[in-house]
């Protein structure tokens, strides 16, 4: 049933949701975990894994650390491995076709989640003063619970941009899903390949490493070899 696959994926959008930043930081939250988990889940751990390792390369070297707001690819990830796994039926989608095109339509959306984000932050920046004071008057269980707190913005900003993908991913793929396909499906071969390639120029772009050529071909090789496997 769609309703329960997407209640289920957005549970678990809001479990590695929080691992970004707010609490455990496993690594759960990377798309090449977070897509497989949700698709194992759903009952389709082979979409999940495809989803992820689309996603997984393109946004690696732009993490949450620090002030830094990336894309939210952890919710891509969630997302599009739902909306494969959903509409891979009614679309009659087979193979590579959902998991590609999927992804291409949450992509974009990711980048709701930096609004979302910004916005969980700033709560918590206002979470702070009032533990502070708290801490200055000697109420301990006023802090506690305004630090305790500050985990439900990052899991209200996560569910939100899952909320976000899924509805306006749904009505795309609703609305212009057969004519999608039709572009994709023919290309979906190149576009394997174009997202190990883009992703691992991405990641090269943003370290400065020696015989960056020999990385870039290494890394390249690794990547599509592990998705022809898929």
């Amino acid at each position: 049933m769609p309703g329960v696959d997407f209640l289920i994926a957005g549970l678990v959008s809001v479990f590695v949701g929080l691992d970004r930043t707010a609490v455990l930081q496993v690594m759960v939250s990377r798309p090449i975990v977070a897509a497989p988990l949700t698709g194992l889940l759903l009952g389709e751990p082979a979409v999940g894994l495809q989803v992820g390792a689309l996603v997984e390369l393109l946004w690696l070297g732009r993490l949450p650390v620090g002030a830094a707001i990336p894309p939210d690819d952890t919710q891509v990830a969630v997302g599009a491995t739902a909306l494969a796994i959903v509409f891979q039926g009614p679309l009659g989608l087979t193979g590579l076709a959902p998991s590609v095109l999927c992804t291409l339509v949450a992509l974009p959306l990711g980048r709701i989640g930096q609004a979302f984000d910004r916005w969980a932050r700033t709560r918590n920046g206002e979470l702070l003063k009032r533990a502070l004071d708290s801490l200055d008057a000697g109420q301990l269980e006023a802090a506690e619970k305004s630090h305790l707190l500050g985990l439900s913005h990052f899991a209200l900003a996560s569910l939100a941009t899952y909320l976000v993908i899924i509805g306006a991913g749904s009505a795309v793929l609703l609305l212009f899903g057969s004519p999608l396909l039709q572009l994709v499906d023919p290309a979906k071969g190149w576009l394997w390949m174009v997202f190990p390639l883009v992703g691992t120029a991405v990641i090269l772009g943003t370290i400065n490493v020696s015989r960056s050529l020999t990385l870039f071909g290494a890394s390249f090789t690794s990547a599509f070899l592990m998705l022809w496997l898929l």
